[in-house]
């Protein structure tokens, strides 16, 4: 039993070319890579425009002079009347 050693520099395999995707494969593609991006930017957005949301609310009403904590106490006061 012999092994062949091959001492100089090794060649590069030769690579085949990947068989050109069908049409509909291609259309595949393209909503598997849009619906990822949706979901990512839909984890990214959502988030943000909540918290933003939030946070004009509280600034619009920290201009009127009120607070939510002051809104749901009248509400309690009111509704502890009925």
């Amino acid at each position: 039993m012999t092994t062949e050693l091959h001492e100089g520099p090794l060649e590069a395999s030769p690579t085949i070319a990947p068989a050109k995707a069908s049409w509909r494969e291609q259309r595949r593609n393209r909503r598997r890579r849009r619906v990822w991006f949706e979901e990512i930017l839909g984890w990214i957005l959502v988030p943000a425009i909540l918290i933003g949301s939030y946070w004009v609310v509280e600034g619009v009403l920290g201009a009127v002079g009120t607070s939510f904590s002051a809104i749901f106490s009248g509400l309690t006061t009111i509704t502890s009347n009925f």
